[in-house]
């Protein structure tokens, strides 16, 4: 895919900030003038400025965390209503939608301005508290250091940071955090590189540990999972769905979903009636595989070397039933919310 450079669309952020991916974002999305679209982890708000600039369009923006709503309110005051700002995850979207979206934009992972500001304690590299929180509420990441058992903590570690020794690294928080509990990044981070060695490729081996932590603390698959289901439901027929991911477990969970609600699934049960009729498809692939970045923008921005891109296009099927609760989401045969 090819695409305005984001140069050209004018969506640098703060601090010469460039969303990953925009332009093979902008294509997926194609913003048209009148249409509806929803960006979905706000950030620094370079895609929804890009989708402003694109066409005459409107957009609700989602973000979790506070700091970078209120940092928004100059782009509102650049667009007006053009803009509306929602502080919730972006599974609710459905809550605060009053009609179907055009397009659904979602940039996962943490954020430049929580990764670079050591008072979120997200940084393994400056000191800051030991806290990991997108939002403003929920346990923060020392209190699931020192509360979690060993076998919870290497569980998690693994789980989320798929870290080989995690088992040694859980090993070690509960010996030190006996002596004194933490509370700063550069602590945990310390303990962590006394047992996992150095990388040939530079990579800091508290890296998959702090991975873990913050997903855990945040939910972030769970979320991604419950999201995505939402997107489902509140996609107009023919809107389009685009979703950044950083690692292998977001990229796994947005690639089964899509390859799922892509294909024809099987209804009912061999006990049933209706067995051997199908489900209709509610996304079709924009693409197959997934879409990277290209050399200039990974030589660009090193953080964007592991962006992966996938995309899909509602179809007019009802929405898929196998999600947790519908409380408050798009009711697709009523025309409002339940």
């Amino acid at each position: 895919m090819t695409g305005p450079t984001p140069r050209q669309t004018g969506a640098v952020g703060p601090g010469g900030h460039v969303p990953v991916l925009l332009a093979e974002v902008l294509e997926v999305l194609h913003p048209r003038d009148g249409g509806i679209y929803l960006d979905g982890t706000f950030g620094l708000g370079g895609y929804s400025r890009a989708l402003l600039l694109a066409a005459d369009c409107n957009v609700v923006a989602f973000d979790r965390d506070p700091t970078a709503i209120a940092a928004g309110r100059s782009l509102q005051t650049e667009f007006g209503d053009r803009l509306q700002l929602v502080e919730d995850r972006f599974s609710e979207m459905g809550r605060h939608l009053p009609l179907p979206v055009d397009g659904i934009a979602l940039d996962l992972g943490v954020s430049s301005p929580q990764l670079d500001r050591p008072e979120r304690g997200f940084s393994f590299r400056n000191d800051g508290p030991l806290d990991m929180r997108m939002g403003a509420s929920g346990e923060t990441a020392a209190e699931v250091v020192n509360s979690r058992s060993e076998t919870e903590l290497a569980d998690l570690i693994w789980r989320y940071g798929e870290e080989r020794r995690s088992r040694q690294i859980a090993r070690a928080l509960v010996a030190r955090r006996s002596e004194r509990p933490y509370s700063r990044t550069l602590d945990l981070a310390e303990t962590v590189r006394a047992v996992v060695r150095a990388s040939k490729d530079g990579i800091d081996p508290a890296t998959r540990t702090f991975q873990a932590l913050r997903i855990y603390v945040n939910d972030e698959l769970g979320e991604l999972e419950r999201g995505l289901a939402a997107a489902e439901r509140c996609l107009a027929p023919g809107g389009r769905l685009a979703v950044v991911s950083f690692h292998s477990l977001e990229d796994r969970i947005v690639k089964d979903f899509l390859r799922t609600r892509s294909s024809a699934a099987p209804r009912g049960s061999r006990h049933l009636p209706d067995a051997g009729a199908s489900l209709a498809p509610t996304f079709e692939l924009l693409s197959r595989q997934a879409i990277k970045p290209g050399a200039g923008e990974a030589a660009e921005n090193p953080r964007a070397r592991s962006a992966r891109l996938r995309a899909a296009a509602r179809t007019d099927a009802p929405a898929s039933t196998d999600h947790t609760s519908t409380d408050g989401e798009w009711d697709q045969e009523s025309g409002g919310t339940a």
